[in-house]
């Protein structure tokens, strides 16, 4: 996180451009720009700046925003929260699917039921999030009228609230893992299946769906964690293609805001928060390593 957040505030101090100048427009004088950027701390050396920044930042002052005037920290913890209650509901909705179907794709190798899972999930992700979005859109919101096609929401809508308005964003996030994780699944699944230990187990007479849900898919679902892990960090603050699709409120949506009106204090935290996000989820991934394999301990 030490050396992420260094990398974050040298990229965020090599963009184009003067953020006193965007700030107060092409006409404002040059004794201006020299005091909005005193006033902001620009004018001091980058390690300053630095070591300032990053004393605030763990002290919970993020600092205000550049373009709005708002705190930066409440800013970006609301729209946190928006972004988990999509990324969480993405991963109820896409794990269990992906999942199922790697191992029944595994479990009927080669045959029909096999091809078609393979054909269905990689043509889904082969198409770009903007448009499954469009697609899901003209079904379920102009055709059908089950959803709403806009998921603006407002600040501090409870998940129940939401919920309407999280299918649909949920379901195109969920075709874009839907192919990698199945893929990866099925393909865990056979190396397990062809394991000594299966056929040990079956001719000791032990069930097949015990073998197979107790022993094949426990080792199984190793390799897949970590992928489920990853996408868990992605899902938070890079699903930019299906906030804007959607006019959804979350952290993807607010990094191009800030990146649009150069807002270096905002780019910084969303950032931070963004490279949080990963490391918790490859720290969870780790436990439940420990907690799927019995040959792993925690020291």
């Amino acid at each position: 996180m030490l050396f992420t957040s260094l990398l974050i505030f040298l990229i965020t101090q090599a963009l184009p451009g003067d953020v006193a100048r965007i700030l107060l427009g092409r006409e404002a004088s040059q004794h201006a720009i020299d005091q909005l950027r005193a006033q902001l701390g620009l004018d001091r050396p980058l390690p300053v700046q630095y070591l300032t920044w990053l004393a605030d930042f763990v002290k919970g002052n993020w600092g205000t925003s550049f373009s709005t005037g708002q705190p930066v920290r409440a800013l970006v913890l609301s729209r946190l929260v928006n972004s988990l209650q999509l990324a969480g509901l993405t991963l109820v909705i896409a794990v269990p699917t992906a999942v199922a179907m790697g191992v029944i794709a595994a479990l009927y190798e080669e045959s029909w039921i096999d091809t078609l899972i393979s054909l269905l999930s990689l043509s889904v992700v082969g198409l770009p999030e903007f448009i499954t979005g469009l697609v899901l859109i003209q079904v379920f919101s102009f055709r059908l009228g089950w959803l709403p096609a806009n998921s603006s929401i407002a600040p501090g809508t409870g998940f129940f609230a939401a919920l309407p308005y999280l299918v649909l964003p949920a379901l195109t996030a969920t075709l874009v893992l839907l192919a990698y994780v199945a893929r990866l699944t099925r393909a865990s699944m056979l190396v397990e299946l062809n394991r000594p230990y299966v056929r040990t187990a079956v001719l000791k007479g032990v069930r097949w769906r015990r073998v197979v849900v107790s022993h094949v898919l426990r080792n199984a679902l190793l390799p897949t964690i970590t992928v489920i892990a990853i996408s868990f960090g992605w899902l938070i603050s890079g699903l930019i293609v299906v906030e804007n699709v959607f006019n959804y409120p979350g952290l993807g949506r607010l990094l191009t805001f800030a990146i649009a009106r150069r807002d270096i204090p905002l780019i910084q935290a969303v950032a931070l928060v963004a490279v949080l996000g990963f490391a918790l989820a490859n720290l969870v991934a780790d436990i439940l390593y420990a907690a799927f394999n019995p040959r792993i301990t925690l020291r």
